[in-house]
């Protein structure tokens, strides 16, 4: 069963977060006709176009239910868990799980690289990648809250330090 997208609609796409549905399109190529799903991320002014066949496959969906969103804000409260391999190996899977778009593997980098942000020890790419989590959960709790992402990102901290 495909889900449905109409105009309007906010939505996630796995390697650029929160965007909104302007409609369904019909594009030609190669003389073929293909319907896209037309996605626009305001913060960094792109437009995405989807094929509506390959939506699902490509991981755009709707905004994470309460109950996702919820799991995600308790997994912020929960212990970090810090692998004792090399940081490159770190970074790579803490990019895999903000790239995988699920507000709980996002959550969990967050949650992870919680306690050094603004430490003088942490890395500038630490500082990085736990900036682009926080961000993005930070991005669709605002689209779910029907806030902003300050406001958002102030619940996401407040989870955090209540840890």
């Amino acid at each position: 069963m495909p889900v449905e997208f109409k105009s309007g609609d906010h939505v996630v796409y796995p390697t650029h977060g929160v965007g909104t549905v302007q409609g369904i399109e019909t594009m030609s190529a190669a003389g073929y006709a293909l319907q896209v799903i037309v996605v626009t991320f305001d913060e960094n002014r792109m437009t995405l176009r989807v094929p509506v066949g390959k939506a699902l496959s490509s991981g755009l969906r709707k905004l994470a239910s309460s109950e996702s969103m919820t799991e995600a804000l308790d997994t912020l409260r929960g212990r970090a868990r810090v692998k004792r391999t090399m940081w490159s190996r770190r970074a790579q899977e803490y990019e895999a799980k903000i790239n995988s778009g699920d507000p709980v593997q996002i959550a969990e980098v967050v949650r992870d690289l919680h306690r050094n942000a603004g430490q003088p020890d942490q890395s500038f790419s630490e500082r990085q990648i736990y900036e682009q989590a926080l961000d993005r959960l930070a991005a669709e709790l605002a689209a779910i809250d029907r806030t902003d992402k300050p406001a958002a990102t102030e619940k996401l901290l407040q989870h955090l330090n209540a840890a």
